[in-house]
Parts: structure tokens; C-alpha cells; sequence
């Protein structure tokens, strides 16, 4: 188990703030949040985290705001967001993130639904979306508390709330108050990303989340206080569980990464001993390290090709549960030593004992790739329904491709279609209803069907095959995972993202993505030198159509991809091809590609 810290009771039978309070008692001078202040940390400390906390709660209060109402937020990865978050928890509020690259008819669609009074935002770049339904009577929105003082306009500020919050601050009534939560209270309600309509408002209570912790905890290893690089968006339950409440339970160390495009510069400064990335993110590493390699001289690739080599047969005898023979091991130890630890070193990825993933499948080439440097990324699954976690890997048990076995306390069984049904304490309540009340998603026997297909092999271990929604069934009734396709197609590094249609249809198409870090280094390594836009380049699309070749070779003649366009504008969360968890919309992209995939089927 990773932590030893004194719990304050029975996981199923605390709060939160029960949690809170042990740290600011047991551990009030370790650091508990960190955040940039121009090129400097500014830090604060358990205990004073937990005072910020209960002054902000006396703000938060003193606004009208009531227990078991929900609270809207829209801000990045900032000490005001977390510590807000929290506040509202004591209170007995439910705080609700909202994903900053909503759309405006997403966001009223979420004001309306959870009958929020009180929004919570960053600035002038939010304000449009939320100004407009101040002034709508169709909406129970009231009012706005800005972060940013010189774009609050009229607006409440963040700052002018602390502020009474201090005045006000009662401490007997604020102790008073967040005893009055219970387990089974509302923690959060995280509101899915919409890949296919309206947001869902997942509700979650602290016997959910917390329970889930305990569990997840006894299958990970850390050090004391852990560091935790918190860059994902808080609307994401992998975050909320990283960025929030796991590091409470742990009294563990988050350093806030405001911009996700500095992750990677921030982990070079930190050398964490934890990192956690959805897939696209350990791709784009990935590819960001090949195309690195790619300039170096041929020699000096033939050993770091080498040195990957010895690590993957390391790590393969790790996944068997074998002792690697004594010349393997002193191979890789003087491997690490020579050449991959001097690598990893420069990622600031050299003290990592924890490297996971979760959210989608992880493509097998990119867990073999930094299995190459010795890192085993330890793939989970769950979903925001569940709290998160339900089966993951671990340092003791491990199936590259696999998404690992059950956390203890949940149970998984694969119904007659396929379908992974899970059940256990931390499968949430229900979908939250406009009139406040909830609908169980759930069977009468407790089983919540996930969705996701997959199966379980004979040691337990789970792996995915798809989301049961996206499956294609082409015209000849045969069954297609696109996903498979598409990290096939992945597999070579100058494919960053794929899209595979054809449900309905006699074959399959793909759209296929350039990758932006790795298509000039490929390029430049092979003295190719590419005018214009790289996807109409001759030698690329050779490159690109060996690569399809390739990936077919190794699918059956149903999943095998028959026509593709290339394309070289990469797909992201701001131009709406990708969730703000970087899950692919297909239907967007379906629908603004479809010109393009219609003229794949026109002979």
C-alpha cells in the first residue's frame, strides 16, 4: 500500500474534509499545492491550504451559496480552481467543472441542468459563454464570480470574495459545518465530454471516490507525499481523482501545470516519480523522443537501439512473472546505467516508479516503445460512472496491451455480447435528472453496463476491445473495432491519428493524420527536403502507403483498409475533432470529412 497515513476511520464511512483535516493535523508543514508565479513555485502547505480553504468556504457562503446545490466552474489548472473546489465540498455544495473548451450551447445545457445559481470563471474568454444566461429566464443562473479582477467587469471577483471571507470567517461555524457532510453526500458531479450528444452529469459521493482510493492505493507503490503533475483538465475524472482527491488521501504534493504544452518542460524540471498521461499524450512523447533520435548519428542510434532492445526483453520477462537470467540482468543494468538512464535524465522521467494511462485503448507500439527505456506503462481502465479506476496494472502483475486485473472490492464479469459489466462501491448512483433526482443506471443485481467491449483471460486480466456504440458492422454483417484499425495504422510513426469508417459499407476507409513532431525529422534523416504542406509530398505518401500496406498485412480481410485520404492538419480539442480528453469525435469528424469519405466509396 502506498500510504501508511493515519485514516480517521473506515474509507466507506469518511468525508473529504474528514481527510482535509488529518493532513493539516498530521502533516500542516509538507507542501500541499504548487503553482507558477512568473518563473518562480509559489507553494502552499497543508495547514495553509486548509485555512485558505475554510475562509473561502465563509466567502462562498456569505454569497448565498447552499448545501447540496451544485456550483459551476470553468477554469484552468489553477490554485483558485482547486481550492474552490474544495471550499464548496465543505460546505456541502457539489462543485462541477466545466470543460473550458465547451461550447455555448453545451454550457447552458449544463446551467440548466444542474440548476446552478453560482459559476465560478477564469476571465474574458468565458464570459461570453456565460454572460447570456444571466439574462435568460429559461436558466437558473445568478450570478458570476470572475478569477482574473481586470476582466471581472461588473461582476463579483474572486479576490473581493475572499476578502469577506476573511471578515466573516467563523471558525466553530466552519467545523460545525463540513461534520454535517455525510459518505453518501455528493461529491462531485462530473459532467461525460459529449462525444455523442448532450453531456451526461455523472454524480459521485465521497464514499464512491474514497473507497476507490483506499483500493487503488493497495496496488500502488509510492514514496511518501508523491509529487503529482496536474495538467489535465479538472472536468476529467482522472484528474479530479489525481489532481484532487487521491493527493488528499495521500497528502501528497500537486504541482499545478496551468498549459498542457508545458508538461513535458515541466516534468525536464521536476523528475517525478508519477506520471500519468492519456494515450494521445504518451504518443505524442513518443513521438516527440523518435524524432529526437532520428537526428542523432548512426552509430550512437545503433546503440540506444540496442539498449531498448536489452530493456524490452527486461521487461518481457517481468510481464511473465519470470527472474530475468543473471546475463540479462547485468545487461540492462549497465543499459540503464550507460545509456538509458543519461535519456531518460533529460525527459526528467529518470526517478519515474509509476507510469500510467487510461481513458482508451493504449496502442501496443507505444507501450513496447517505452518499455524499450524500461517504463512500463501501467494501463487502467474505468470510467467516470465508476469513480474512475476499476482494473488496472501493477509492478506485481502486468500484461502490456491488457488494461489489468479488478482493484479489490470490484467485480467484472463480460456479458453474452461482450459487454463488461461491473459491479461495487464505487459505481455511482445514477445519472443526475434536471429535477435534481437520479436515474440508476444500474441492473437490479447491481451490474452497471459499461459500454466498453472486451474480455477477461484466464489470469484475470482485461483487455479492451472497443466502445460497444463505435463498433462498425459493415454491409456484410461482419463486426469491426476501429480502434484496432486505428492504432494498427498508428503503429508506424509518421500516422499520428486515424479515423476508420465504415459501418453500413461493403469495406473500410480511413482518414490519416500526419504527425507534426515526427514527419520532418523522418524527413530530414533521409535528406528529403519538404516544400509545402508535407501530406501532398511524394516521398511521404510512399512512406504512408508502405505503412497502410504494412498494417493490413497483419489485419483480417474484414478490417483491412481498402482506400485513405491523408491529411496534415493535426485534429485537437480547440478545433472539436477530440474531446477535451483527446478521444476522437468521430461524428465530428464524420461530418467534416464526409465529402472526403464519400469520395473513398465513389468508384
Amino acid at each position: 500500500m502506498t500510504t501508511i497515513l493515519r485514516l480517521p476511520g473506515d474509507p466507506a464511512d469518511i468525508t473529504l474534509p474528514a481527510l482535509l483535516l488529518r493532513n493539516a493535523e498530521d502533516h500542516g508543514d509538507l507542501p500541499a499545492l504548487s503553482w507558477r508565479v512568473g518563473e518562480e513555485w509559489s507553494t502552499l502547505t497543508w495547514r495553509e491550504a486548509r485555512r485558505k480553504v475554510a475562509v473561502l468556504a465563509a466567502g462562498y457562503a456569505a454569497l448565498g451559496v447552499e448545501r447540496g446545490e451544485h456550483v459551476l466552474m470553468m477554469m484552468g489548472n489553477r490554485p483558485e480552481h482547486w481550492l474552490s473546489d474544495l471550499a464548496l465540498v465543505h460546505l456541502g455544495a457539489v462543485p462541477a467543472t466545466v470543460y473550458g473548451t465547451s461550447a455555448p450551447e453545451q454550457v447552458a445545457h449544463i446551467v440548466r441542468h444542474s440548476r446552478a445559481r453560482f459559476a465560478i470563471v477564469e476571465g474574458a474568454r468565458e464570459l461570453p459563454r456565460w454572460e447570456p444566461l444571466l439574462a435568460d429566464g429559461t436558466a437558473p443562473l445568478e450570478r458570476l464570480v470572475v478569477v482574473e479582477a481586470a476582466e471581472a467587469g461588473e461582476h463579483r471577483t474572486y479576490g473581493s470574495l475572499h476578502a469577506t471571507g476573511s471578515r466573516l470567517f467563523d471558525p466553530d461555524a466552519f467545523e460545525k459545518g463540513w461534520r454535517e457532510n455525510r459518505p453518501t453526500d455528493a461529491l462531485t458531479v462530473v459532467y461525460t465530454s459529449g462525444t455523442t450528444g448532450d453531456p451526461k452529469g455523472v454524480r459521485l459521493t465521497h464514499r464512491n471516490v474514497l473507497v476507490g482510493g483506499v483500493a487503488l492505493d493497495g496496488v500502488v507503490e509510492f514514496p511518501d507525499h508523491v509529487g503529482h503533475i496536474c495538467y489535465l483538465p479538472f472536468a476529467h475524472i482522472a484528474e479530479r481523482l489525481l489532481g484532487i482527491y487521491l493527493p488528499v488521501l495521500r497528502a501528497a504534493h500537486v504541482y499545478l501545470c496551468a498549459d498542457p504544452a508545458h508538461v513535458a518542460a515541466t516534468a525536464r524540471e521536476l523528475h517525478p516519480f508519477q506520471f500519468f498521461g492519456v494515450p494521445r499524450v504518451w504518443e505524442k512523447l513518443a513521438a516527440s523522443v523518435r524524432a529526437a533520435l532520428a537526428g542523432l548519428p548512426e552509430e550512437q542510434r545503433r546503440t540506444i537501439e540496442a539498449a531498448n532492445e536489452t530493456a524490452r526483453a527486461h521487461v518481457a520477462c517481468r510481464e511473465r512473472g519470470e527472474e530475468p537470467p543473471d546475463a540479462l540482468r547485468s545487461a540492462y543494468e549497465q543499459a540503464k546505467r550507460d545509456v538509458l538512464d543519461p535519456l531518460l535524465t533529460l525527459a526528467g522521467f529518470d526517478r519515474l516508479v509509476w507510469t500510467a494511462s487510461a481513458s482508451a485503448p493504449m496502442p501496443l507500439d507505444v507501450s513496447r516503445f517505452w518499455a524499450g527505456f524500461g517504463l512500463v506503462i501501467m494501463d487502467a481502465w474505468g470510467l467516470t460512472e465508476t469513480s474512475g479506476v476499476v482494473t488496472t496494472n501493477s509492478p506485481d502483475g502486468f500484461r502490456l496491451g491488457s488494461v489489468g486485473r479488478p482493484l479489490e472490492g470490484l467485480d467484472v464479469r463480460i456479458a453474452e455480447d461482450g459487454e463488461i459489466l461491473v459491479r461495487g462501491a464505487t459505481v455511482f448512483d445514477g445519472y443526475l435528472r434536471p429535477d435534481g433526482g437520479l436515474d440508476d443506471a444500474r441492473d437490479a443485481d447491481g451490474w452497471f453496463a459499461t459500454g466498453d467491449i472486451g474480455r477477461l483471460d484466464e489470469d484475470g486480466y482485461l483487455w479492451l476491445t472497443d466502445r460497444k456504440k463505435e463498433m462498425i458492422v459493415t454491409s456484410t454483417g461482419k463486426n469491426v473495432s476501429p480502434a484496432l484499425v486505428e492504432n494498427t495504422l498508428k503503429e508506424h510513426p509518421l500516422v499520428g491519428q486515424a479515423l476508420v469508417h465504415g459501418d453500413g459499407r461493403s469495406y473500410l476507409v480511413a482518414l490519416l493524420v500526419l504527425d507534426r513532431e515526427m514527419t520532418p525529422a523522418w524527413a530530414a534523416a533521409r535528406g528529403i527536403d519538404v516544400q509545402g504542406d508535407p501530406a501532398t509530398d511524394e516521398a511521404v505518401r510512399a512512406e504512408v502507403e508502405r505503412a497502410v500496406d504494412a498494417a493490413n498485412a497483419r489485419l483480417n480481410r474484414t478490417e483491412q483498409i481498402k482506400r485513405y485520404r491523408l491529411l496534415s492538419e493535426e485534429w485537437g480539442p480547440e478545433t472539436g475533432e477530440l474531446t477535451p480528453s483527446l478521444k476522437l469525435r468521430r461524428r465530428v469528424i464524420r461530418d467534416k470529412y464526409m465529402q472526403v469519405i464519400d469520395g473513398m466509396y465513389t468508384p
